[in-house]
This record gives structure tokens, sequence and C-alpha cells, in this order.
């Protein structure tokens, strides 16, 4: 018993100055590390004999006081980013229903082929994937993108969605069942819109990672930020220009993604999970998934104990 209230009592003054030095110490390195990268980046440096300016010297940057430069970043890469990764999201919050409704079904002729597809899709590489659909397939590009993203995500937010079919109260489907409801639409107008609410801030979250994978596009020849800037523009102006573009398509991409996560997090506190007392962490789908397990099966376990 005295053991364990040693260990939480409050730190005392040697551990409270060793916890100040210990990050002082990390700061200061974190700082020089920082400090070194900065210098090392603004240096010139000599390239087949020819002394090149540093990176962040103004002549690397000149090109973005064009207009028509932001135009064919925003109106081109920009634009091709966000148009495929609007179309795959619809296409994967409408699949993921289909595959949720599936996989949760009471016929097992249902139940488990749906599983062994959502393994596969789950369990294949993206880019293989988008390989193989503009291949076999002999589709643009663009949909290549969309179909690819749109089969893989829709397997993971249809597992998102079962398990926030699977945490819900028996009572939900007893009481659609109860008005005269089918157990299909008991489903669909009792419980689907509960799952699909609960299950909101990890759905979000999933489509931040959609819009991520669009960088992938790339790889297949579709037109989209990555290509645009580190590709098209780069060749154009020469490699003298690649570090500035990279950092253009870095800030770009920071400020879709970190958008859609604030969007996703504030989401998470609007439709926190009020049967455990917890908050959805956005960045994390699988606890949500196994919150929603864990309630399930402690809600089985009640129906089967004896009264």
């Amino acid at each position: 018993m005295s053991g364990s209230s040693v260990l939480f009592d409050a730190p005392g003054p040697r551990a409270r100055r060793l916890s100040l030095i210990s990050s002082i110490v990390t700061g200061v390195v974190i700082l020089a590390g920082l400090t070194w990268i900065v210098m090392t980046l603004a240096a010139p440096r000599e390239s087949g004999g020819i002394t090149l300016p540093g990176f962040f010297d103004p002549s690397r940057w000149n090109i973005f006081a064009d207009p028509e430069v932001w135009s064919f970043i925003i109106f081109e890469g920009v634009w091709g980013t966000l148009r495929a990764a609007l179309t795959a999201s619809v296409f994967a919050i409408a699949l993921g229903m289909v595959f949720s409704l599936l996989r949760s079904s009471e016929a097992r002729w249902i139940r488990v082929p749906t599983a062994v597809v959502l393994e596969f899709f789950r369990g294949m590489p993206l880019l293989l994937m988008m390989l193989f659909i503009l291949l076999v397939f002999s589709v643009d590009a663009f949909w290549a993108v969309v179909v690819a993203l749109t089969l893989y995500n829709g397997a993971l937010i249809g597992e998102a969605l079962r398990a926030g079919l699977a945490a819900l109260p028996r009572g939900q489907r007893e009481a659609g069942l109860s008005l005269g409801m089918r157990p299909l639409q008991s489903k669909m107008l009792v419980e689907f819109p509960q799952a699909f609410r609960q299950m909101l801030p990890i759905i979000v979250a999933q489509l931040v990672v959609l819009l991520k994978d669009t960088s992938l596009g790339y790889i297949v020849g579709y037109v989209e930020l990555m290509r645009v800037t580190l590709n098209n523009l780069a060749s154009f102006y020469g490699n003298r220009y690649l570090f500035s573009l990279f950092i253009v398509t870095l800030a770009l991409y920071l400020i879709m993604n970190l958008s859609l996560s604030w969007f996703a997090r504030w989401l998470s506190r609007r439709t926190a999970s009020k049967s455990s007392g917890k908050k959805l962490d956005p960045e994390n789908p699988g606890q949500a998934m196994l919150m929603a397990q864990a309630s399930a099966a402690a809600r089985q376990s009640e129906d089967n104990t004896p009264r």
C-alpha cells in the first residue's frame, strides 16, 4: 500500500530539476539541428565547377511572382487533387454503406463472400490497384485513381459502419420490428442513421487519408498537384526551382489536409461517444472500431447472462 502511494506522490525538487534540465537540453538540441539544416540549405554549393546559390536565395523563388504559375498550380494541380478526392469520397461513402449492410447480413451466403471481398480490397496495395484498373480496363487516369480510392476506402468505411451497427443497443432493432418494419427497413431507417452518426468522425478522418492518397495518381499519369509542380513545372523551369516547388507543394498539401483534420477533430468533439464517456480520436480509426466491437461484445455477454 505504501509502495503504491509513493508512485503517485508529486515529484520532489530533484525530480523537477532533472525534468527541467532534460527539457532545456532537448530544446537546445532540436534548435541546433534546425539551425544546422537552415544554414546548410542557405549556403551556396559547388556543382560541376559552378557555384549555385543557396535554396533560400531569391533567384530560386522568383517564378512565384508570375500569376500564370499560380494559376497553373491552383487550377490544374489543386483542382485536380480536390476533384479526384471529392468524387472518390462520395463513391467511397456510398460503397461503404453497401458493404456494411452486406457484411452485417444474417444470411451466411451474403456475409462470408462480402468479408472475403473486403479483406481483398483492404490488403491490396492502393498503387497496385490503380495500375491494375488502368491497364486491364483501359480507362483514363482520373477514373483509375477514383475507382481505386473508392474500393480501398469504401472497404475501410464499410468496416467502421459495421462496427457502429454492432455497437447499437439491441432495443433499437426491436423497436423498429415492433413498429411492423421488416429487418432491412429497421436497419436502414432506425439503426443505420445512428451508426453513421456515431462513426462520422472516423469516416471524415478516413477521407483525410483519401485526400493524401490522391498523390499516388502521379504514378499513373493523372494531373494532380504533385505532377503539376514536381514534374511539369520542374521540367519546364529546371532543377534550379525544384526545392522551392517542393516547399510550395508541401504547404498546399498541409493546408488541405490540416483543414480536413481540424474538421474531423471538431466533428469528433461534437459526436463524442456518450456510452463510454470517451471521445473518438479521428487520427486513430482503429480505436473507434475496437470501442464499438467491445461494446457489442459486452452487450452480447449481458444478453446471455441468465436472470
